[in-house]
């Protein structure tokens, strides 16, 4: 029996509220751990071709132990540098960090932000900054996203840096052995100046280190069983895809020996992707394998591209110019130089990635891939969504006496409701909706305002889900259908409600689009749009041939785009 039956797994069959005032047919959902999310539709029919990142893709890192061996390895650069040995008690608090966040290198916030730079939430050191305080430092809690005084911590492997950005402007800020300065850019101790800015390039330089030339991709490689999550569903899938017809290939910014050691413990199996099947190396689930692409450069420009030797992890010499043999495993290169080798087009390709930058942002608007982001947060998200009913369920009552406080009243009103009691108990739920999610709240929103970063997930990211193997719960035939994004004036507003202006209006104030005739809309009582009288086309001169239209007529057929894949 198909593992997705509704009987089988416990899925269930939602039917939308009979507020909607039609009777519905009951729509079908996966469970919400099974679930891949749609943006933008997609025909799974029409991929050709399925493209992965590893790093935090096909190789999940097991959270929080790898965050904390991050840390406590730049930890150890920073003191080896000079900074002091009081760092070392600091232990990384997984609670804390989030994705999405700014560090603004000026003052040493890290701040969260809305889609439009609006400040969610600001952080100094390990104080949280209240409203007045952000207006003080911050005119209009308003930042610019653009400016070249904030480093975006979007990534996974961000949030030991994220966290320890934070303990450092704690330490400086709170010893008493530093002073501020006067502009707040840093601190003092004799002739010693320190500011945010020039802690922040110590901080992302030590991170760099321990990612290239430190322990970390060592003792990772050691002992992955501690460090790296092994899903025997993985080359289920990837096989999966071949046998449906699918190329698959591999685009990572690792380089060739890491990958190689953490691929061949992801796919260390007794058996291959079935018990009866002989086991077979890693290279050999992808027609393509390309290591140090160096994302996002590879969408752009690129860099020559050259075949690896398997044994030594040496490059040969020259650029390969094709084609791309199967077993073998190639170096850098450019998507120009991969999609001429591959045949492949753009809607052809599903590129399935964590970085919202590197993966799918460059490969969406440079490229125009098809794109799946795997946010492993939408796990604990929706965990809160479903587990924490009955706050939302709260938040939903006190919006309704919100509303009743204005009951009755308009413009002629003098009388000023007192809505503060009603406010504060609104903020105060939010609140508790927030740090269900960690110190910092939510990756997606806070309160009813979506972050800069679920406004990423939205225009970027086609497909999104805690995990791609989501897809075996799918068929190669599946179409993904994007729901109906609302706008605020279509989602409350119920079906059933009946729309139409005030009779006491004056005519000349009436909204222009109620007065235009539309295609089957008989209910417009004004017709402004009728055809110039016989009287009137003789004295503008306007006798046409018969054969000539006058006025455009609404399309018989189908002609506009609905969904991305019509």
């Amino acid at each position: 029996m198909n593992s997705d039956h509704p009987h089988n797994s416990g899925d269930t069959l939602l039917v939308p509220p009979a507020a909607t005032g039609y009777k519905a047919l009951k729509k079908y959902r996966r469970h919400a751990h099974k679930r891949v999310f749609v943006n933008r539709s997609l025909m799974l029919e029409k991929i050709k071709y399925f493209g992965f990142d590893m790093d935090y893709t096909l190789a999940v890192y097991k959270s929080p132990q790898y965050e904390t061996m991050g840390f406590n390895l730049t930890v150890e650069r920073l003191v080896a540098i000079g900074y002091p040995q009081e760092l070392y008690n600091n232990e990384y608090d997984p609670s804390f960090p989030v994705r999405g966040m700014l560090f603004d290198k000026h003052l040493g916030n890290l701040i969260k932000v809305d889609t439009f730079g609006n400040i969610l939430v600001c952080v100094h050191g390990f104080r949280f900054l209240n409203s007045k305080e952000i207006a003080e430092l911050y005119p209009n809690k308003f930042i610019t996203l653009k400016s070249d005084r904030l480093y975006v911590l979007n990534t996974l492997f961000n949030l030991p840096e994220t966290y320890l950005l934070a303990c450092c402007v704690n330490y400086f800020s709170t010893s008493s052995e530093y002073t501020a300065v006067s502009s707040s850019v840093g601190v003092k101790k004799g002739d010693l100046m320190l500011s945010w800015e020039s802690i922040f390039e110590d901080v992302r330089n030590a991170v760099d280190w321990v990612h290239m030339k430190g322990a970390l991709k060592q003792t990772t490689v050691d002992q992955p069983d501690e460090y790296v999550i092994k899903d025997p569903r993985l080359p289920v899938l990837l096989q999966r895809m071949r046998d449906h017809g699918r190329k698959v290939f591999l685009v990572t910014n690792s380089d060739y020996n890491y990958t190689k050691k953490i691929m061949t413990y992801l796919f260390d199996f007794p058996n291959g992707p079935a018990p009866d099947m002989p086991h077979k190396p890693w290279y050999q689930y992808f027609d393509v394998c390309i290591v140090s692409a160096n994302k996002p450069k590879f969408f752009g420009t690129g860099s020559v591209l050259r075949q690896v030797d398997l044994e030594t992890g040496a490059l040969k010499i020259g650029t390969h110019v094709g084609p791309f043999q199967r077993g073998q495993v190639y170096s850098g290169g450019s998507c120009d130089t991969f999609c001429e080798l591959m045949g492949c087009r753009g809607n052809d390709v599903l590129y399935i990635g964590d970085h919202i930058f590197g993966d799918i942002l460059k490969s969406k608007k440079e490229r125009g891939w098809r794109t799946f982001l795997v946010v492993p947060e939408v796990a604990q998200d929706l965990l809160v969504w479903t587990e924490k009913q009955s706050l939302f369920e709260k938040l939903e009552d006190l919006d309704a006496a919100l509303a009743d406080k204005y009951k009755y009243l308009d413009s002629s009103t003098d009388v000023i409701p007192d809505i503060s009691k009603v406010r504060k108990a609104i903020q105060q739920v939010t609140h508790e909706m927030d740090m269900c999610h960690g110190k910092l709240g939510s990756l997606f929103r806070s309160g009813s305002r979506q972050t800069f970063f679920a406004s990423q997930v939205l225009r970027y990211a086609d497909l999104y889900s805690s995990t791609f193997l989501n897809l075996l719960h799918y068929p190669f035939s599946y179409l993904f259908r994007a729901p109906h994004q609302l706008m605020p004036h279509e989602f409350t507003v119920d079906h059933q409600d009946t729309f139409q202006e005030e009779d006491t209006m004056a005519d000349t104030m009436m909204s222009p689009a109620l007065r235009r005739k539309r295609p089957g809309n008989s209910s417009n009582s004004a017709d402004v749009s009728e055809s110039p009288s016989e009287a009137q086309k003789k004295s503008l001169h306007m006798t046409l041939p018969s054969s000539v239209q006058v006025q455009p007529s609404a399309p018989l057929e189908i002609t506009h785009v609905h969904d991305d894949d019509d």
